[in-house]
């Protein structure tokens, strides 16, 4: 997706507003990290693990404003093969991943999630996390974009030492 500085503007500043709303919606219906998942938030290095929440959902929310659809449908955010969406403290997750028993897969894949969380963090919040993503997703495809790279490199370097 290759959009001009304006249009780039225009998106970014409907995508924070609409992860903030998404956000809230999150922290206010989901549920805290169990044990396990906030001694992995904890070793990621997030600042404030207690705040993140997860939320089971049957199928990720569509934003209504159309710059945004334009982009998550060209990005493939929508795709369905995509099982988690992080919004800062916000994780949504597909039912038919949730906290499934005794999975590594499973675990692996909400480290993963967990470390998207600190990448917001680390960037100082919405808007230069989603700067830096939206910027790199005009040049690297999905599994290529470097915030993704980093966080299946930490997920997977987490888990191999536990």
């Amino acid at each position: 997706m290759r959009i001009n500085p304006q249009q780039f503007e225009q998106l970014l500043s409907a995508a924070v507003k609409w992860v903030a709303e998404q956000e809230a919606i999150v922290l206010e219906k989901g549920g805290a990290l169990n044990k396990t998942e906030l001694d992995y938030a904890r070793r990621i290095g997030i600042v404030y693990p207690e705040k993140v929440r997860l939320l089971k959902v049957p199928s990720f929310p569509i934003p209504t404003e159309p710059i945004l659809k334009m982009a998550m449908e060209s990005l493939e955010v929508q795709s369905s093969n995509i099982v988690g969406l992080t919004l800062r403290y916000a994780v949504f997750i597909k039912e038919d991943w949730w906290r499934q028993q005794n999975s590594r897969k499973q675990l692996e894949f909400v480290v993963h999630e967990l470390v998207h969380t600190h990448q917001y963090e680390r960037l100082g919040g919405i808007e230069p996390y989603l700067r830096q993503y939206l910027t790199e997703r005009q040049i690297f495809s999905y599994p290529n974009n470097p915030l993704e790279v980093e966080a299946c490199q930490i997920a997977t370097n987490i888990l191999i030492k536990n």
